[in-house]
């Protein structure tokens, strides 16, 4: 293995681990939707955003290799392994995507149930849904 193939795959096992560490981020990341954990979904966004940023870097480094390169049969497996990795996040990434989404519309709901918003609906004592007119806050003085 000449020097720049051996560069090469050391710089796509970099990438390997950086997506590795990216992809228990975005697990985290789901966790702490389902937990509605804030402050820890904050420090998940900043690490998830250096991790990008040291892939991006690693992306460009690797982009100067030329096409030959990525051909050795040292360096097949790990351009694989990156492709699968990849996959993997993008899937996780839209899946959290998802929940963040879903997060967010329990949040609206609830709250337009709290303040007696105009479209908000509740639950009869039979459990059927009753829209509400602003008749759960208008007794409040508050």
């Amino acid at each position: 293995m000449d020097d720049q193939t051996a560069l090469c795959a050391h710089q796509l096992t970099a990438q390997i681990n950086l997506l590795e560490a990216l992809t228990q981020l975005l697990d985290d990341e789901l966790e702490a939707l389902a937990s509605r954990n804030g402050d820890n979904l904050k420090e998940i966004a900043r690490t998830k955003l250096t991790t990008l940023n040291q892939l991006q870097k690693l992306d460009k480094d690797l982009s100067k290799y030329p096409q030959a390169t990525f051909s050795h049969e040292e360096i097949t497996p790990l351009t694989k392994q990156v492709k699968g990795l990849l996959q993997r996040c993008k899937k996780q990434n839209d899946v959290n995507a998802q929940a963040a989404h879903q997060a967010q519309l329990t949040v609206r709901e609830l709250k337009d149930i709290l303040i007696g918003a105009p479209t908000s609906m509740t639950y009869g004592q039979d459990g059927s849904v009753v829209s509400n007119m602003g008749e759960l806050v208008k007794n409040l003085k508050a």
